[in-house]
């Protein structure tokens, strides 16, 4: 019997419970893995309260970010050895392979050996944050040297990451976060210029930073009326990723910006890139050599114990944290 994190009716943090649970070995092209730590995100929230891409299917588990130490394999397994120190790739179906509690059960496509220099801890908190950056930013936009990027809520992980990778690449990252707070964060975190959306004008403040070119990419997961003014502050031919829907309110398309500026605004998720083998490949080796270099590092903010999993979403939902919220097992 293992100790596994479920859910049996959507709502708040409070719905989640850990069960004891008989975990079958694992099947064709799986791989079970003795699970230290965990790394939470967003989209398990929304998952948990009905709000997410996907619904659950009750009881149900969840949890796209694990790391540990392998310690069984089913049939066709390639690669991969019982002992490995590993982390996983969020899978399409967090439902079936949520990886929170003592052992997760997932495709050992997923599956990646992180590099000796990672701790199990900052191994957790990986994939999520740099594949959707990678995605958007290199895959999609191309980002070059000098480009402006515009990252909202940048000091979630993936804003962090967005972060690390324009500043890899030479692009020059515009951070926006709601108040001062977390200025002096994120300045020491690589942004070169921080928006407090809540005090300063977000598109004239934009236009000043650029000199008047505007952002060539805008990278946001909120959604809502926020994109209007995002669209004003970017340049002609720009793109605007929206990789979430935070944001309650509806997400309107920036029609005249649009027009006038030959705009694209496009939804992106993760999974475009993880589930096309060959720029997956790519995006994996990308990341692993930048995190076997230094030259990237995830921001870990605070670590809980498994058993305060509800007291670790609440603080996931309080917008507290600056980078990655990690459990260990």
């Amino acid at each position: 019997m293992s100790q596994i994190v479920r859910f049996n009716r959507t709502g708040g943090p409070e719905v989640l419970q850990i069960e004891n649970i008989e975990v079958p070995p694992p099947g064709a092209g799986e791989v079970r893995i003795r699970v230290k730590a965990l790394g939470l995100n967003r989209a398990e929230s929304m998952f948990r309260s009905g709000t997410y891409l996907a619904q659950p299917q009750l009881p149900s588990r969840l949890g796209y970010e694990a790391s540990g130490t392998i310690e069984a394999l089913g049939t066709g397994v390639t690669g991969l050895s019982i002992g490995d120190a590993v982390s996983v790739v969020p899978t399409i179906d967090q439902g079936k392979y949520g990886v929170y509690g003592e052992i997760a059960t997932v495709p050992f496509k997923y599956v990646v050996k992180h590099p000796d220099s990672l701790s199990f801890i900052d191994a957790a908190a990986v994939w999520m944050q740099y594949m959707t950056a990678y995605g958007a930013l290199i895959d999609i936009a191309k980002v070059e040297k000098g480009d402006y990027v515009v990252i909202t809520a940048a000091s979630s992980s993936v804003g962090l990451a967005a972060i690390q990778l324009c500043n890899l690449i030479g692009a020059i990252p515009i951070a926006t976060t709601r108040t001062s707070i977390k200025r002096k964060s994120l300045e020491k975190a690589g942004a070169a210029h921080v928006i407090a959306t809540q005090e300063e004008d977000l598109a004239a403040r934009l236009k000043e930073i650029t000199h008047g070119k505007g952002a060539r990419i805008a990278f946001d997961p909120v959604g809502g009326k926020t994109v209007l003014a995002l669209a004003d502050g970017m340049a002609q031919g720009g793109i605007l990723f929206q990789y979430g829907a935070l944001s309650s309110d509806p997400t309107p398309f920036p029609l005249m910006a649009a027009l006038t500026k030959s705009l694209s605004m496009r939804g992106y998720v993760l999974f475009e890139v993880v589930e096309d083998p060959k720029r997956f490949d790519k995006a994996k080796r990308f990341i692993l050599e930048a995190l076997t270099s230094g030259k990237l590092k995830p921001v870990i903010d605070k670590t809980f114990v498994l058993k305060d999993i509800v007291e670790a979403h609440r603080y996931l939902e309080s917008n507290q944290q600056f980078g990655k919220i990690v459990v260990t097992v």
